[in-house]
């Protein structure tokens, strides 16, 4: 039996695509319109060139419109601006927690006006500084648990004792001197005025001062012709042996003494219990020069609210969804990334022509019917979707900052090995 004769190709369908396409018709033709540049026009009207060539529309008629490769088309920028993003939020993400993120409109990009000016920045596009991210976090909480603030504010009170009166309610001290905003001990305004509330603070450190100690490191001579500071004399005589003395030995001495006597000579004491601070020994009007007392302390907050005087990034970023990435500019896609939307584009408008072949058995003919290959178009562009999606994803992976380094590190050691094989000394033959 001859072959039969396929006719040409129809040039009366409306659903039979054309041999090229027209940048003019792009635009009003996507489903979402979010690239519109000039280059992206262009490359969505070539795409169906291509796909009319690689699907044999020379030889017998494609069932789809131009529409149709168009959208193909801008899908598959959007996947793989998808997949790159995500590559690099792998990357960066680490070091972008806690920084400013911003509000997306339905095509995934910056809300026009922002108040987080992240709007045009192309984040995604940037190489950014290494952070230590949530490892820092963790620091920040350890130093806030020994009193050095952290990612909490240390605030700072005082009160005066009274004669005859041992305990002293510190929340209740300090809740008092948020509301009234008046410390009690100096009569000044707090920096932490309405911020307590019924709250319970943390108490770091609770201390005294004695300015006079000074005084007694140095005598009553006060720095007058005196070498009493260094040795056990007082002013000079007729035998005298000056020394000169660095002013840091002086320092260590007065931190020495001062140590003293806190630790051997001090018999003030306290304890706290439940915010409750207990004065040692008990306190007698008149007899101590010492009567202010200091507290340094932390206002408890939710792991997720915002330090009212610092910002510690709890509105920031803090997953994957919230990184300020969006959609890659066109033209800031190379022809790597143009070359797999060029292959993945084609796919697409594959998979589409087999959906609408499937509609149809068969096609009769004079004197016979054609049968179409729904099926085999479905199979294939799945699986050529699959391959590229897979291709493009385990290349970016190889090619993480994480890996990079792991790399460089590899070729510096490989290098050494080498080195070390290398004569340092010329060798002569005699």
């Amino acid at each position: 039996m001859p072959p039969t004769a396929l006719r040409p190709a129809s040039q009366t369908s409306t659903s039979i695509l054309p041999v090229t396409g027209a940048t003019g018709d792009v635009l009003s033709s996507l489903a979402y319109g979010i690239y519109n540049s000039d280059a992206f026009l262009a490359g969505a009207a070539d795409q169906v060139a291509y796909t009319y060539q690689k699907l044999g529309g020379d030889i017998l008629d494609i069932e789809l419109k131009d529409a149709q490769v168009y959208n193909a088309y801008e899908e598959a920028v959007l996947e793989y601006s998808y997949i790159v993003n995500i590559h690099q939020a792998k990357n960066t993400l680490g070091s972008l927690l806690g920084q400013s993120t911003g509000s997306f409109d339905e095509d995934g990009q910056i809300v026009t006006g922002d108040p987080s000016g992240l709007e045009d920045t192309n984040v995604s596009l940037r190489y950014p500084k290494f952070k230590f991210g949530y490892a820092k976090r963790i620091s920040d909480a350890s130093i806030s648990e020994i009193g050095m603030a952290g990612d909490n504010t240390l605030y700072s009170a005082s009160f005066s004792s009274v004669g005859g009166i041992q305990d002293y309610d510190l929340q209740s001290i300090i809740s008092d001197a948020s509301t009234n905003n008046l410390d009690q001990g100096t009569g000044n305004t707090v920096s932490f005025a309405s911020l307590v509330g019924n709250k319970k603070i943390l108490v770091k450190r609770v201390y005294y001062t004695t300015p006079r100690a000074m005084w007694r490191f140095f005598g009553y001579y006060g720095g007058i012709n005196v070498l009493g500071n260094l040795t056990s004399y007082g002013q000079w005589a007729d035998d005298t042996t000056f020394q000169v003395v660095p002013v840091w030995q002086n320092k260590a001495q007065a931190l020495a003494y001062e140590d003293a006597i806190y630790t051997r000579l001090s018999h003030y004491s306290f304890e706290i219990i439940n915010n409750k601070l207990r004065l040692y020994p008990y306190p007698v009007a008149g007899s101590s020069n010492i009567d202010q007392f200091w507290v340094e302390f932390m206002i408890p907050t939710n792991a997720w609210e915002e330090d009212s005087n610092s910002k510690t990034g709890a509105d920031g970023i803090n997953n994957l969804n919230t990184l300020p990435f969006e959609n890659i500019p066109y033209k800031h896609i190379n022809s790597i990334g143009k070359q797999w939307i060029r292959r993945f584009a084609l796919a697409l408008a594959k998979e589409m022509l087999g959906q609408i072949r499937g509609k149809f058995g068969s096609i009769p003919i004079p004197g016979e019917s054609i049968t179409l290959n729904a099926d085999a178009l479905l199979g294939q562009a799945k699986e050529e979707q699959e391959k590229l999606r897979e291709e493009l994803k385990t290349t970016l992976d190889e090619l993480t900052y994480k890996k990079l380094v792991e790399d460089a590190a590899g070729m510096a050691e490989n290098t050494n090995k080498v080195n070390q094989t290398i004569p340092t000394l010329a060798i002569y033959r005699g």
